[in-house]
């Protein structure tokens, strides 16, 4: 931090110190009252948010269904266009992360993020009506764009209503959002495809877009009416709530966006989250979970290489998005029993996920590696879980402004792995997809070593509000 910006703040924070103790003075933690606050934070918060995810994925990842569907073969798609067309979602997704989360960091949530899901939910209905490649890389180019703001948005929200050793539960509800909209893609995918092919004269992977882009904008209108703003200015709650939830926030090292907070321009808070190490170090464990479990996109493609007919696979990948579902929800709740080891937890489930790849590079039995496929992807997923929260947690003492930066980082650079991810899987190297696997324990095993490392350091060099 310059020494300009240093003064500046530090003045600021020393000014509201005063205020912040008398803030937090009468706080009891652990009250009835608190615990009847939290369920209600939970039930406005997690259910809005669990929703707007399952669709947000869904929409995402209905691209790989619909390929396998026939849309690979009306439009004369190649393996290395179709990898372009998901390659293209994710250059303006990172682009726009960092923008919109500091709009975000000053705007009501409760109004921007319904209002870019109803676009994007409008966006992909469009893409039912894509003829040509060109077409889809337009089409995706502008829900990637229009998505970028949601992700980082929650991962503000939920560090911004939850204290340290609740997040990680948080934080594993909102994955699973992603994982069951991968199981229930799979599901209606094999069912619009082959129920609702040439209904009206359209095809079915047509009619895929058509309906899950509806799903997505008709739940956009709900959640305009159920998400919480911040805990300082949202309508939900009553104004002894809101005290409430500012005084176990700031109470566990949290800071809480405020008219009396110490501000920051957005030039200074990019300035503050640039040169914090925790940033890039979080940022480069991200990339490697998200560059493992860009798998995903293929589940259909890898199950149908192992013997299954197009739509069997799609049905075939719904055991693989249930166990990592289940194996999602216990880690998380556990780990916020030991809310300092989750940099080890994410280590172990990373080395599952290495073990796991190195023999599928040399296991051909179809049964086999259906079973790797299934322990891979849960470890991944829970490790993805848990990577937002620690995260979420270490930038807890930060400025809001400057918290809602980091975040958007890790999760934009993150998934930068998914432009080279995109290209892991071409199907002239199937059924074996050696090249894929063998990248994948790469990434899971330098991953293991990023996160022990960052377990040792964020312990002894603790988040401040001053770093």
């Amino acid at each position: 931090m310059d020494s300009k910006l240093s003064k500046e703040y530090v003045h600021q924070l020393e000014s509201a110190k005063e205020g912040v103790q008398d803030v937090t003075q009468d706080y009891v933690p652990g009250s009835d009252e608190e615990k009847k606050l939290v369920r209600k934070i939970d039930s406005f918060l997690l259910p809005t948010i669990f929703f707007m995810y399952l669709f947000s994925y869904m929409d995402r990842t209905n691209i790989g269904n619909a390929r396998i569907a026939g849309m690979a073969l009306d439009l004369n798609l190649g393996s290395n266009q179709y990898s372009f067309i998901l390659v293209v979602f994710f250059i303006g997704y990172v682009l726009c992360e960092v923008p919109s989360n500091m709009i975000l960091s000053r705007a009501r949530p409760s109004v921007f993020l319904p209002t870019i899901m109803f676009l994007w939910g409008c966006v992909t209905i469009g893409m039912a009506w894509a003829d040509s490649y060109e077409h889809l890389i337009a089409f995706r180019v502008v829900i990637g764009c229009l998505e970028a703001g949601f992700g980082p948005g929650v991962l503000l929200m939920l560090s911004s209503w939850y204290k340290k050793d609740e997040q990680s539960k948080r934080f594993s509800v909102y994955i699973s959002a992603a994982i069951l909209a991968g199981a229930f893609g799979g599901l209606l995918a094999g069912a619009i495809t082959s129920g609702m092919d040439g209904a009206l004269g359209i095809r079915g992977w047509r009619w895929l877009f058509i309906i899950e882009g509806t799903l997505t904008a008709g739940w956009s209108i709900c959640a305009a009416f159920l998400l919480l703003d911040f805990p300082a200015n949202t309508r939900r709650l009553t104004p002894r709530e809101r005290e409430l939830a500012i005084q176990r926030i700031i109470s566990d090292s949290i800071t809480v966006r405020s008219e009396d907070s110490p501000t920051i321009s957005h030039f200074q808070a990019l300035k503050l989250a640039g040169q914090n190490w925790r940033t890039w170090g979080f940022t480069t464990g991200y990339m490697v979970i998200i560059g493992a479990g860009t798998l995903s996109y293929f589940y259909p493609t890898l199950v149908k290489g192992l013997g299954y007919t197009s739509t069997t696979a799609q049905y075939m990948t719904i055991p693989i998005y249930m166990v990592a579902f289940i194996c999602n929800i216990v880690t998380g709740y556990f780990a916020d029993k030991v809310p300092h080891q989750r940099g080890l937890i994410i280590g172990c489930g990373l080395i599952v996920s290495t073990i796991c790849s190195v023999i599928f590079c040399v296991v051909y039995n179809f049964v086999g590696r259906y079973v790797l496929l299934v322990f891979m992807a849960a470890s991944i997923w829970t490790c993805n879980a848990l990577s937002l929260s620690y995260a979420s947690s270490t930038f807890g003492a930060m400025p809001n402004e400057t918290r809602a930066i980091c975040l958007a980082i890790v999760n934009a650079l993150g998934n930068l792995a998914s432009i080279y991810g995109a290209y892991l899987y071409p199907s002239t190297d199937g059924p074996k997809y050696i090249m894929g696997f063998s990248v994948v324990s790469a990434m899971s095993a330098f991953g293991a070593v990023v996160y022990i490392l960052l377990h040792v350091f964020v312990r002894k060099y603790p988040a401040t509000r001053r770093v």
